[in-house]
């Protein structure tokens, strides 16, 4: 797990640290850390893991010789990056520092001068050249503590380094990122990577910020046993592993766990296929749908093992007990938003049983919000313009502000929130878990269809026990594991997801073994 603190978390903890330790010496614990990283990038041959075909293209050369940049700030994070690049001046890289303010830290200036390397300010005509033709630049501008975005001359350093050919390393995160929540609120670093220290800050790992951030190291600095519970968290493969459950000999397919699916109508037929491939693939032991008569006939076609019961003159309170007994629902993927679909939701809802509602099922809830006022579970899972329309938000404001809207919604309306986006982000009304974000995906699952194939997945989870909180993670990380799985660098449609997902929980389940044969 990818545990990540709130400022003032970190703050707490580096606080109850510094008071156990010689004065200044968690700077020289960051800065020893972030100059080990500057110089194994220097000395690589490749670029670092996950920056292949990005803007980079200037060879790396080793320390000896090599020409770095510090961008410094005034405060502690440039007294970092200050430390850092005299590490490298001492081992023979040249190295400029360019001060963004009047003031910058007094150690570091005089560290980075005795060991050879020498400081200028922003506005001297030797700074534009130096950014240009460096190997390495460090962005030293801002710390966790930097709020909005850059302004000169940190913006215009910002968008220098973004045109060279360096490689760009942010200390701690990149500067104009806000560390709590990944907000960019005006001119950023754009990093390749991020060096940080103690813990992971929750703005490196929600987009904007994720995206600014590049592949992130995490230095050890000795905060661990101060930190308190993280504030977001990103599961990794062998959680995931550790969550799924696996059929046992006494199992069979009501043990495994029936799910019940409203989706699918006369005139979206594929949503249904989609949604029951899904959870019949996630695992599911049993899957009940109940859908148009249409509809009904594809996933027949597709998908014979489900369990089908077609909608009628009857009423949503008669189909939905004509479906027989399940463990979990799903409704909404395709099921429309007339007043037969309306009543099956109030039907499923009414129910006391964990429920996901996506798609048409959370446009029906904008105009029946009441319906969620029930003391089951509930999983939503919207995209940024259906969240608008059920919190009378605006989206791009939503898309901007990922962090704070997906947790508001969950406040608000007493359900776990999936907010699906380049970064998915996944709430709990009750707080009793952190934030979870999801780190896998692919930009080829922005396709029609995909969102139905995650209800069918994360519902299948639910069905087989998982609470909310991890049955909305575990589908969103098998999600995009099947995508990239399936995709490999070309477009997909969603059914290629589903055809993976046996291929994803294998290679989570893969990861998990791993850990425990190392441990052993």
């Amino acid at each position: 797990m990818r545990n990540a603190h709130a400022v003032a978390e970190v703050r707490v903890a580096e606080s109850a640290l510094m008071a156990k330790v010689p004065e200044g010496a968690l700077m020289q614990r960051a800065a020893s850390g972030l100059a080990a990283a500057c110089a194994g990038l220097l000395a690589r041959d490749a670029r670092p893991p996950g920056t292949a075909g990005t803007r980079r293209t200037r060879g790396t050369r080793g320390v000896y010789g090599s020409r770095v940049v510090v961008l410094a700030g005034s405060g502690d994070n440039g007294g970092d990056a200050l430390h850092a690049g005299a590490r490298l001046a001492a081992r023979g890289a040249v190295v400029t520092a360019i001060a963004a303010g009047s003031r910058v830290h007094e150690g570091g200036t005089s560290a980075l001068l005795s060991s050879g390397g020498r400081l200028i300010e922003a506005s001297d005509d030797r700074a534009r050249p130096a950014i240009a033709a460096a190997d390495l630049i460090v962005d030293g501008l801002l710390g966790i503590g930097g709020r909005g975005g850059l302004r000169d001359p940190g913006a215009w350093l910002a968008a220098a380094a973004e045109r060279s050919g360096g490689l760009v390393v942010a200390v701690d995160l990149p500067s104009g990122i806000n560390a709590d929540t990944g907000e960019a609120a005006g001119a950023a670093v754009q990093a390749d990577v991020t060096v940080t220290f103690g813990t992971w800050k929750p703005g490196l790992l929600i987009d904007p910020g994720a995206s600014h951030a590049g592949v992130v190291e995490l230095v050890d600095i000795g905060l661990g046993r101060y930190l308190g519970p993280p504030a977001v968290a990103a599961a990794q493969a062998a959680d995931i592993a550790a969550w799924l459950p696996r059929p046992t000999a006494e199992s069979d397919k009501y043990r495994r766990g029936v799910l019940g699916i409203v989706a699918g109508s006369d005139r979206f037929t594929g949503a249904a296929q989609l949604s029951v491939g899904a959870a019949v693939r996630g695992g599911a032991g049993m899957v009940r749908l109940v859908s148009a008569p249409p509809a009904a006939a594809v996933v027949r076609q597709r998908w014979p093992e489900a369990v089908i019961t077609t909608t009628g003159d009857s009423t949503g309170g008669q189909v939905i007990k004509a479906a027989g007994q399940v463990q979990a629902w799903v409704a909404g993927p395709g099921m429309g938003t007339g007043e037969p679909a309306a009543d099956l939701l109030a039907a499923v809802l009414a129910t006391s049983l964990p429920v996901l509602v996506d798609a048409d099922g959370i446009t029906l809830l904008t105009a029946h919000r009441g319906l969620l006022s029930r003391s089951a579970p509930t999983l939503l899972t919207p995209h940024a313009g259906e969240l608008a329309r059920l919190l009378g938000a605006d989206r791009a404001d939503i898309e901007s502000r990922r962090l704070r809207y997906a947790t508001q919604a969950a406040a608000e309306l007493g359900c776990t929130v999936l907010l699906k986006s380049s970064t998915t982000v996944i709430a709990s009304p009750a707080g009793g878990h952190p934030v979870m974000v999801n780190p896998t995906g692919t930009s080829w699952l922005a396709t029609a269809g995909s969102g139905d194939v995650l209800s069918g997945l994360a519902g299948a989870l639910l069905a087989q026990g998982l609470d909310p909180v991890r049955a909305a993670a575990a589908g969103a990380y098998l999600h995009g594991i099947a995508a990239r799985l399936a995709a490999e660098g070309a477009p997909i449609g969603a059914s290629d997801v589903i055809g993976a997902l046996p291929a994803a929980i294998r290679t989570v389940a893969a990861a998990l073994d791993g850990q425990a044969s190392t441990s052993g």
